[in-house]
């Protein structure tokens, strides 16, 4: 019960932060006496006419974050006051442009949850939730951008044992231009869904200086995503049996030339020496042809990744080795290179190409300035 006590204490530091912003102090970098949105202005205060204030105690235009997002318009801004939010929360396409930002600068203080999974009976009896479905958050507008904000789903298998769908996503993130930064995805199976609103749409998404953490498949999808600087940590699970869980489930569409890039990140873990494995490919049955696409690059990959057969595969009828994965410079016990037939390694001029200017194109989300 380590990992779901430890994911419970991150909850729990939020929800300090949002009473003692709620009773006037400013939680942002311990300055004090700078309100609750810190130097994002107030409703008093507006940084624009487009910004709205999110606050749990009635500080603000807003207490929920979906109130704030249906009241918005595209291009407009949101922040957050300290607090635990717990609700869903689903950005559509008439939203383009929206910016959601953690008003501390501290993403365990404005935490999104809720705790629904893909085997979660829907209240009006139509059945489950799905794992798209199960999803705290949703974002299918395009140009979105978070900033410090903890996205997390909190169902937990011990709660619900006779629950067969155990995914439960804390983000899933659709559109084209969606940028994160200093953001946090707290879950279990499936916590980080990149992925498109189409197997036709190619969505671009950036993530940086962020934490995920999970157990099985816990970043996936077939979004065109670059890990900048981000930290992947597994988390320990009671099972009897090994790989407990993958950091990486691609789904890439075979149109696509790029899928998942992991750049100058770090794996760790809570689990033994050994217990995890890298990814596996997702060829889902909407897309037989899907043809997964993951680099892991200048990332430090801590023991908790079995060195030995760091790839598996999701169904024997799509080896990994028939896959788009490899590897570049890696560091750390995880990466060690026992078997070069079990470890395939980008050459220098093919690494030339797995960056994320090529990946991301035109679009520059690490120059944008918050």
């Amino acid at each position: 019960m380590t990992a779901p006590l430890a994911r419970r204490a991150f909850l729990a530091a939020g929800a300090g932060a949002a009473l003692a912003a709620a009773a006037g102090t400013a939680h942002a970098h311990g300055r004090p006496g700078r309100g609750p949105f810190g130097r994002w202005g107030s409703p008093t205060g507006r940084r624009s006419p487009t910004t709205l204030y999110v606050h749990p105690g009635g500080h603000g235009d807003h207490t929920s974050v979906q109130a704030a997002v249906t009241a918005a318009g595209a291009g407009w801004t949101l922040v957050l006051a300290p607090g635990v939010y717990r609700e869903t929360v689903s950005v559509g396409t008439e939203h383009a442009g929206l910016t959601l930002i953690g008003a501390s600068g501290d993403p365990r203080d404005a935490v999104i949850v809720y705790d629904n999974a893909a085997g979660t009976p829907k209240p009006d009896g139509s059945g489950t939730y799905g794992t798209s479905g199960s999803a705290t958050t949703t974002v299918r507008a395009e140009g979105f951008t978070a900033l410090a904000v903890t996205f997390a789903n909190d169902w937990l298998r011990a709660d619900h044992p006779g629950v067969g769908g155990t995914q439960a996503v804390a983000l899933k993130a659709m559109g084209d231009r969606s940028a994160f930064h200093r953001c946090r995805f707290l879950g279990h199976q499936d916590t980080l869904y990149a992925d498109s609103l189409s197997a036709s749409a190619v969505a671009r998404q950036y993530f940086s200086h962020c934490y995920a953490e999970g157990d099985v498949d816990f970043v996936f999808g077939r979004a065109r995503a670059v890990f900048e600087h981000c930290r992947f940590h597994t988390l320990a699970r009671d099972v009897d049996f090994t790989p407990k869980g993958m950091v990486f489930a691609p789904s890439t569409v075979r149109a696509n030339p790029y899928g998942y890039l992991a750049l100058r990140c770090r794996v760790t873990g809570a689990a033994e020496d050994g217990a995890y494995r890298l990814a596996r490919p997702w060829v889902p049955s909407s897309d037989p042809t899907a043809w997964p696409s993951l680099v892991v690059r200048d990332t430090w990959i801590g023991p908790g990744i079995d060195a030995t057969r760091p790839w598996t595969n999701m169904s024997d009828t799509y080896p990994w080795q028939e896959q788009r994965f490899a590897e570049y410079r890696n560091s750390g016990p995880g990466s060690r290179v026992l078997d070069p037939a079990e470890r395939p390694q980008l050459t220098a001029a093919q690494a030339r190409t797995a960056t994320r200017e090529v990946y991301l194109g035109d679009w520059t989300p690490w120059r944008e300035g918050h």
